[in-house]
């Protein structure tokens, strides 16, 4: 998705109750970006706001 031009985040190890899929998505450099989960709502609302070339 993210080579595709798609915003993407992970969610942190520290709130993760299972970290699998989010190990191997930063790993993979496939997040854009990685939050804790009580923040991940306020970065997509941020990140909305921005221009398309900016993400």
């Amino acid at each position: 998705m993210r080579e595709a031009g798609a915003f993407t985040i992970a969610q942190d190890e520290r709130t993760s109750v299972v970290f699998g899929m989010p190990k191997e998505a930063i790993a993979l450099g496939a997040a854009k970006t990685v939050r804790p989960l009580q923040s991940i709502a306020d970065k997509i609302i941020e990140a909305a706001r921005e221009p398309a070339c900016s993400r």
